[in-house]
């Protein structure tokens, strides 16, 4: 079974990425396969509305977001990290999110995943809960089956993410949970 990991940060080596491959450690360690999507590695334009997808199930945007489908059609689970930038998720995530639009069009292809989310910001409550909240509700709308840390929303730091060490067990659970529910649909 494949988890496919997301950094929804422009910035490369910060928070989010060393978040989602500690992430994906784990969840490697426990045996399963994973993918990788860095946005800073991928130009993702914003979602323009056009409805065009409605009607052909296709973006007509033609980028990198073309090549990122097929990875997300793949995973059984999906662990998605943004930065909190202004109380919120990166703009460059949210373009990412909103141009699933076509998997949703096409059959729903993203429901009965598993999802999780982490949120990393300048302080311990530095709008880390809400962010986690709008990647929970993209999953909502797509079927996704949602789990946090055992005990909260998912995984909440501060940076720098290293030196929390509460943040880095929320991070943990959370993905020791995906695993875990991925085992229990495997059985």
């Amino acid at each position: 079974m494949k988890i496919t990991g997301i950094s929804g940060s422009p910035r490369m080596h910060q928070n989010s990425e060393q978040l989602v491959n500690t992430a994906l450690d784990i969840a490697e360690n426990r045996e399963f396969e994973v993918d990788r999507i860095f946005l800073s590695e991928h130009t993702v334009a914003p979602c323009t509305g056009c409805g065009s997808c409605a009607d052909t199930g296709e973006c007509t945007i033609k980028d990198d977001m073309t090549a990122l489908y097929s990875q997300l059609e793949d995973a059984d689970a999906i662990i998605v990290a943004s930065p909190v930038y202004f109380g919120g998720m990166t703009a460059q995530l949210k373009a990412l999110l909103d141009r699933t639009l076509p998997l949703r069009k096409q059959d729903f292809l993203l429901s009965g995943k598993i999802g999780g989310a982490i949120a990393v910001g300048g302080s311990r409550n530095g709008g880390q809960e809400k962010t986690i909240q709008a990647i929970h509700d993209w999953m909502h709308v797509h079927g996704m089956i949602i789990v946090g840390d055992n005990s909260h929303f998912g995984g909440i730091v501060y940076a720098p993410a290293e030196s929390d060490i509460t943040g880095m067990q929320t991070v943990a659970g959370t993905m020791n949970k995906i695993c875990d529910v991925l085992e229990m649909i495997r059985h």
